[in-house]
């Protein structure tokens, strides 16, 4: 599937390398590894193929082509057939989303609910007592990959006390909404504020949200910048390395310093903007 330009070959036809990356980006905001995109990919656009067809065709050994198969199959997205040799496809793409996205939900769903009996049985079970110190450092995390990131995110927005304040490009902003951050801000019913670049591609994202609370971010800033602020007690903001295939990495940090430095840059950008700049009218 591969080639040395910027098109990528799937069977006899050629696909535009900006558009795949694209579409892995989304993808992966979903928990998909790229071998599982490729596949996915590869069985959406050509049709119903059988694995050795599929090996061939996006260059992944055969053993594991199965394994990749399995798992994109648990996930609910590619199906197979009782025909001899076994032929795989993948569900329309918005059949497809839909059901990530439900699947998405149950699983916090899930996590939700499960948290305070898990902190119950925690509790019955004794050990050393955290230090209260503890609570008071300054910490930092790596989140590597989609699921770290993602789950954070969503800790963080569940936790907000009083304000979050979120910062990025409209590409970041489409991965929030397919990601349901914004229903959850929305749902949370808290005071947040959002500062990203606004087109007719991205306008219906912000549907049913107080526009009050968006301003358009100017084209001066540069489109790698990505950050969610909760409380002025932590920060979380992406590590953006253009050019490259890497899987979606970010930081998360309670560092007094950090927090303040962000703070003051999202603040800044907000008080020199008009919200009048942003027509969701057009």
């Amino acid at each position: 599937m591969e080639t040395a330009s910027n098109t990528l070959q799937l069977g006899m036809y050629p696909v535009d390398r900006s558009d795949y990356e694209e579409i892995k980006e989304y993808l992966t905001t979903f928990g998909l590894t790229p071998n599982q995109i490729k596949v996915f990919f590869y069985l959406g656009k050509i049709g119903a193929k059988t694995a050795s067809d599929i090996a061939k065709a996006v260059s992944v050994p055969r053993s594991e082509t199965y394994h990749l198969l399995t798992a994109l199959q648990n996930k609910g997205i590619v199906e197979a057939s009782f025909e001899h040799p076994i032929k795989f496809s993948a569900l329309p793409i918005k059949k497809a989303v839909n059901v990530l996205i439900t699947t998405e939900t149950e699983r916090l769903n899930k996590l939700k609910k499960s948290g305070p009996q898990l902190e119950k049985i925690w509790q019955k079970i004794p050990g050393a007592e955290t230090p209260i110190e503890d609570d008071e450092e300054e910490k930092f995390k790596v989140l590597q990959g989609g699921n770290q990131v993602n789950s954070k995110i969503f800790d963080m927005i569940l936790n907000t006390k009083t304000e979050c304040r979120i910062l990025g490009s409209e590409k970041d902003f489409l991965k929030f909404y397919h990601a349901n951050f914004l229903d959850a801000l929305d749902e949370r019913q808290i005071d947040f504020k959002l500062l990203t670049p606004i087109t007719k591609k991205s306008k219906y994202i912000f549907d049913g949200i107080d526009k009050t609370k968006i301003k358009k971010l100017c084209s001066s800033v540069k489109e790698n910048l990505c950050f969610l602020i909760k409380d002025d007690d932590e920060v979380l903001f992406f590590i953006k390395n253009e050019g490259n295939n890497k899987e979606m990495r970010a930081i998360w940090t309670n560092s007094e310093t950090i927090i303040y430095s962000k703070s003051l840059l999202f603040n800044n950008i907000w008080s020199k903007t008009d919200s009048s700049e942003v027509d969701f009218d057009e």
